[in-house]
Parts: C-alpha cells; structure tokens; sequence
C-alpha cells in the first residue's frame, strides 16, 4: 500500500510532471497532500517521510518539478522562471487534487506553494513550509545580474555534466553535500536521480540550466505580497541546525503570516524530510488533520 503509483501528467504549459501518488486506489482520502521539493531535489526525496505514516491518513501527492527527475525540461529558448513553477503547480493541482487540498513546500518549493496560496487563498486548507520563507535577502545589482544572466546560457549548454562511474559513487556525492543524509536514502536518491550514460556512468537528471543565476533575485518585499493574503493557517518548521536559522529579517517575514506557527525539530539540518522523516511526519499529521 505504501508504493506510490508512479506517472506522468500533462500541465497546460504543454510539460509532462512526473508525479508519484500514494493512496491513488483509495477513493474515501478526501485530503489531498502535495508535497513540492525543493532546488534539485525530485519527488522522491520525500519517500521516507510518506514512508513514517503520511500515507496511512492523506491522499498524498509529490512531483518532479520542471526540470528535475523525470519531468520535462522546458524547450530552447526558455527559462526556468520562477513564476512559471507556481503555473505548474496551480495546473497541476486542477488535475490530481480531491475535495480538500493542503501543501507542504519545502525550501524553494515552500516559496512556491505560499505564491499559489497568496494567488488562490480561497483553494488551501492548510499550508506547510519547511525551511520555507525564502533565501537571503538579494540586494545584487539588477543590470550587472541580467548581464551575467545572458552570458551564463551559452555556458550552461556547452558544459558537459559531472558523471560518475556507478549509483554508489552518485550516492557518495550527494553525502558529501548533505552529511546527515543516510545511506540508503542516498541510494534510493542518487538512483531515482540519475540516468546512464551509454558508457555506463551516471550524471543527475536535473537541466544544467537550473545552475545558472537567474535574472530576478529574491525579494521579501515581493513575497510578503502573497504571504499577506494567505487566509489558511500556516506551519513554519525548520532545523535546528539549519543556518537559515539565523536568517536576517527572520522574525519580519515570520510576522507577516495571518495564522502561523512555528516548530524547530531538533538536530536536524535544512533537509528535513531526510534528516528526521518520522518527526516531521508526526508534527506534520497533527497540523494537517
């Protein structure tokens, strides 16, 4: 019951999301989940918390966003723009939601899933955000960013990506980035994550193209414009160990919520559905039901 059935969804920007769904054969969940990773990660990032129980009680739904897993990259002469994630996520939704829907947005996708819940306040029971008020404040130079923008497209297409000789040693990769990641998930992750090449190495899924600096930087005066019309109550968990712990203007982007709580799991870092599966389940099912 616990495998999720794996497949592809058609959103109206003409993209096929790779979405996995569990309790798909079990019509009486009337409350859809939708869990929205964050900067290359993919849906199955979440296993092991679905895995802890959020399975037994939601109707619960992860998806590969634009560009990641096993999700479509967009075409020559696109971008990742940021809104174009929040147009994925509202598309998506009108197909694979049930009659009550809450999101759970982690990082870059807790950004996400607070623009669509500004946008559509009326359409969200509950709104989870882990790690999710956003990056540092970006004071960069426009002009100097779009320049360094524009010039970082040919490069990101002609840069061949980083291979590795098996799913171990991909695995071993993504410890290095993430030490309190564990074996298994590594492996589960670095498998899910990569594809083979013809010789038999392994490169990660995601478009190269997410790694360049995109032209417009996070502002909190942008963001607090949606955050301020969200009428669902709001959950803010973050790590303990987590440098964004410490984050500046912290405490006004928190204030801006209407209804919001906080959580701080201890001991875990800023991946926390990897770090502490069955807290964060637990935390997370007493806020959702």
């Amino acid at each position: 019951m616990n495998q999720p059935l794996s497949r592809r969804v058609s959103v109206d920007s003409g993209l096929d999301l790779h979405v996995l769904e569990w309790g798909s054969e079990r019509p009486e969940l009337e409350h859809s989940v939708v869990l929205v990773h964050g900067f290359l990660d993919l849906a199955w990032g979440w296993d092991d918390l679905v895995r802890a129980g959020l399975f037994e009680r939601f109707h619960v739904i992860a998806f590969d966003q634009r560009g990641h897993g096993d999700s479509d990259r967009i075409g020559p002469g696109g971008y990742y723009h940021f809104m174009d994630y929040v147009a994925d996520l509202a598309s998506l939704l009108d197909r694979v939601s049930r009659q009550r829907l809450s999101l759970v947005g982690h990082s870059m996708g807790g950004t996400v899933v607070s623009y669509y819940a500004g946008a559509f306040p009326d359409r969200v029971a509950k709104l989870a955000l882990l790690e999710g008020v956003g990056p540092p404040e970006d004071s960069s130079d426009l002009p100097e960013r779009a320049r360094h923008w524009i010039g970082s497209w040919a490069k990101a297409r002609s840069k061949t990506p980083r291979a590795y000789a098996d799913v171990a040693a991909a695995a071993r990769r993504l410890q290095e980035q993430d030490a309190k990641l564990n074996p298994e998930l590594a492996l589960l992750l670095a498998e899910r994550g990569t594809r083979e090449l013809p010789d038999g190495r392994r490169v990660f899924k995601h478009d190269p193209l997410h790694l360049t600096r995109g032209p417009y930087p996070f502002r909190s005066s942008f963001a607090r414009a949606f955050w301020e019309r969200i009428s669902c109550p709001v959950l803010l968990v973050e790590g303990s160990e987590s440098p964004f712990q410490f984050l500046a203007g912290r405490e006004e982007r928190l204030a801006t919520f209407r209804d919001a709580r906080t959580h701080v799991i201890a001991g875990a870092g800023h991946m926390l559905q990897r770090h502490a599966p069955e807290e964060l389940c637990r935390v997370l099912t007493e806020f959702l039901r």
